[in-house]
């Protein structure tokens, strides 16, 4: 069996309970072939201690059958690379905000620089029969890089966050580098069919790419092969949580204490692209147009903190501050606060309770790669008596989750609408839709997600030599 090789921007212990859902997701093939993790330490060198070699030597530790490999950056390496091009570039673009995107040169080359860096320093690493699997923008070129210095492996890149259409791609300085960077891979997955498609469509219009088969696509004297594979969630690790006493806790916690309201729930990362006040309007005119709901309703909104030293997070910060503040004054009672904002972090073995204490979930991004909350939130809830899900169609979950309630989340009084159906729908509609929802979440599994792409990973024609 071929070692899997993992690479991304930052590494995690797969055996830790504190493991990120990558982490989850790729324990089992991991540790199956012994393999190795590679990234970014988290952490950053003195730009003036030692020489360049110094600064960037190799951290290798194991963990049971699995190796973990991380190198510092420096600061400008950090400041270019991570904030500059893949979060100040990279992530507004792909979340359709170009208004927020900075493009500078220097951004473009510290990013392609430590892409370099990354592949010089795993090729020390690897073996002939190795298997590598790249994850998302941050490493876009790491394969071009990867080949430029001879590597023949496999390699196969999973984009985490949405693919946008070719205009908005073609608004990066950089674009058709980028995408012919892709070419390099064997394989190039995505969250939903409409991510390859507009990738599709960017090669064809911009590369002249031609189709040589139902998933091929051809351009740069390479062939390569696209696919949709929706990332899921570790099921039986979730329910594990819910049954745990952290998790039984905070469900009866949150029955005894909204036993005369129903709960509607949000957990986001405070972030522009989930349309948190876009949600926050759609509230308040849920009490406008339906008053029933004035002293019955409560909106647990949980925005966790993040990039906080960006200046467009510190205005949605303020912004959030400000409409919940407004809700509450203008709708509040003494005994009952109609929003409650919750601007940090809440620990994940407790969230289980929450989403089952839950009528309604609220997850409506402007724009997201899949969103995992939605998939969460229908694992926890009692299939007697589920709560019900308002989707985002531009979330890529809702190419899978049809049985939701699927918003436009620009539209506000729409999404006031969905959500007073779903906290008026009958029992046994609920109990219908969420059966065909949690019967898909439980088959396309986390598990089937890894499985999936490496099995089509395995399969390809190396890009090396394609005719």
């Amino acid at each position: 069996m071929s070692r899997l090789v993992v690479v991304s921007n930052r590494t995690s212990d797969p055996r830790k309970s504190a493991a990120g859902g990558l982490a989850v997701a790729l324990r089992e093939s991991l540790e199956q072939t012994g393999g190795v993790w590679f990234g970014w330490s988290g952490k950053l060198s003195d730009d003036t201690e030692g020489g360049a070699a110094d600064r960037h030597g190799l951290e290798i530790h194991t963990s049971g059958n699995v190796t973990l490999a991380t190198l510092d950056l420096t600061r400008d390496e950090h400041d270019t690379y991570y904030v500059g091009y893949s979060n100040g570039v990279l992530w507004p673009v792909c979340h359709y905000r170009l208004d927020l995107a900075k493009f500078d040169t220097r951004f473009a080359e510290g990013y392609r620089r430590v892409n370099r860096l990354f592949a010089r320093k795993l090729l020390t690493m690897l073996k002939p029969d190795d298997i590598l699997w790249v994850h998302d923008y941050h490493l876009i070129p790491l394969a071009a890089e990867l080949r430029a210095a001879g590597c023949n492996h496999r390699i196969g890149f999973f984009l985490h966050i949405p693919m946008p259409p070719p205009l908005i791609m073609a608004a990066i300085p950089e674009h058709e580098w980028l995408m012919r960077s892709l070419f390099a891979y064997d394989l190039v997955g995505f969250q939903a069919q409409s991510d390859v498609t507009h990738f599709s469509h960017y090669v064809e219009s911009e590369a002249r790419a031609v189709r040589v088969g139902p998933n091929h696509l051809r351009a740069f004297n390479r062939t390569l092969q696209v696919g949709a594979f929706p990332i899921g969630i570790d099921v039986e690790e979730f329910a594990r949580l819910a049954r745990a006493k952290e998790g039984r806790e905070m469900f009866a916690r949150m029955r005894d204490e909204y036993s005369r309201r129903r709960l509607l729930l949000g957990v986001d990362r405070l972030d522009y692209s989930k349309g948190l006040p876009q949600r926050i309007h759609a509230f308040r005119q849920l009490l406008e147009r339906y008053p029933e709901n004035r002293d019955s309703a409560t909106l647990i909104q949980i925005a966790s903190p993040s990039r906080e030293d960006v200046g467009a997070y510190d205005d949605l910060r303020r912004e959030m501050d400000s409409l919940c503040g407004e809700i509450n004054g203008d709708f509040g009672e003494l005994d009952w606060m109609p929003v409650r904002y919750i601007h940090r972090n809440v620990a994940r073995k407790r969230l289980p309770g929450l989403y089952r204490a839950s009528r309604v979930a609220l997850v409506t991004p402007l724009r997201d790669g899949m969103n995992l909350v939605a998939k969460e939130f229908i694992a926890a809830q009692d299939p007697a008596d589920p709560g019900m899900l308002v989707l985002s169609r531009f979330a890529g979950a809702a190419e899978q989750l049809t049985e939701a309630l699927l918003v436009n989340p620009y539209d506000t009084q729409g999404t006031a609408d969905a959500i007073q159906r779903a906290l008026v729908m009958p029992l046994d509609e609920r109990i219908n839709r969420h059966t065909a929802l949690a019967d898909r979440v439980r088959k396309e599994n986390v598990r089937w997600w890894s499985e999936s792409f490496l099995k089509a990973l395995a399969e390809t024609e190396m890009a090396s030599g394609k005719t």
